[in-house]
């Protein structure tokens, strides 16, 4: 399981602010503090980047490299930023173009600049038209168009990373389910194999903010059980990525470690969520559990439902 660090994004209001003033001081405190994580690529999300905004992968590009050799996510739907990104990449391969969808005009730049540098491409499982698709027969579908126009631009499955998408569970509830669906389908749908990924915040988007954590760690369990690949996720959460190591080398330090074992081996092996195995009379090994069953919509979520 790789995690692409998504903890600098103009998605706050703070960070956006400090982008357009120039703030060098917290963007080098902000990487510094990502680069002590050892992510496997640091994320720079800076939406359309129009207007106040160009010229600005360019200049967070020069900020990091005085930092870390870490690889970049290049998160914009400006390609011209993507590569300005690219040309001061110290390993443009390593790095990501995140991202494309399934509408063609985006879709035949990014992956023509994608092959240009040899760069991993995240591909997100819809297009203007259908938005995302309820159902993941649709996902695919979107994906197989994808991967055919990314093979004929030179790239190899292995570096394309198909997202599927996952809503907030307090929006639909049904989503998620179908989220993990997906990245089974399109795990087993693809010779070579393609990569998968997901943006593991969205999913507890808009819950009670003392809930997100939990949600957001019990899902990313179940995906990794579903083939996961990797998650752009919040690299300052410790215990999050304690558990990613945990699973990966099967080593528990506590029951709770335990129970979330227990869970991926369930996903991994289409499983039942009934037969769970944890210890009833424990308040946190319950509240993985009630937390799986909400992510699957076997019950109705609420801000209070680990009360109930």
């Amino acid at each position: 399981m790789k995690l692409i660090a998504e903890n600098l994004h103009i998605i706050s209001k703070t960070t956006k602010e400090a982008i357009l003033s120039r703030d060098e001081s917290y963007v080098q405190n902000i990487i510094q503090k990502m680069a002590e994580k050892h992510p496997d690529w640091i994320d720079l999300n800076i939406g359309p980047a129009r207007a106040n905004f160009s010229g600005t992968m360019q200049w967070l590009m020069e900020i990091l490299n005085t930092i870390t050799d870490i690889p970049v996510s290049f998160d914009t739907t400006n390609t011209d930023e993507i590569k300005a990104g690219l040309a001061l990449a110290k390993t443009p391969s390593d790095c990501i173009i995140n991202s494309t969808s399934a509408d063609i005009e985006r879709l035949e730049k990014t992956t023509l600049l994608a092959a240009k540098f040899g760069t991993n491409l995240i591909a997100l499982t819809m297009n203007s038209e259908l938005g995302i698709p309820k159902e993941c027969d649709a996902r695919l579908e979107l994906a197989m168009e994808i991967q055919g126009t990314a093979e004929n631009s030179g790239i190899d499955n292995q570096k394309l990373y198909f997202d599927p998408l996952v809503l907030p569970i307090c929006v639909d509830q049904s989503q998620a389910g179908e989220c993990l669906n997906t990245i089974r389908m399109l795990k087993e749908s693809f010779e070579p194999a393609v990569r998968t990924t997901i943006g593991l915040s969205n999913v507890s988007n808009g819950c009670a903010k003392e809930l997100r954590p939990l949600i957001n760690r019990v899902f990313l369990v179940m995906a990794m059980g579903c083939g996961l690949d990797s998650a752009i996720a919040d690299i300052f959460d410790e215990e999050l990525c304690r558990i990613v190591k945990v699973i990966e080398h099967n080593s528990p330090e506590t029951p709770d470690d335990e129970t979330y074992i227990a869970l991926y081996e369930i996903m991994k092996n289409y499983g039942e969520l009934e037969d769970l195995a944890y210890d009833k009379s424990s308040a946190s090994q319950s509240a993985i559990c009630k937390t799986a069953e909400i992510l699957l919509n076997k019950k109705v979520y609420s801000n209070s439902y680990l009360a109930v």
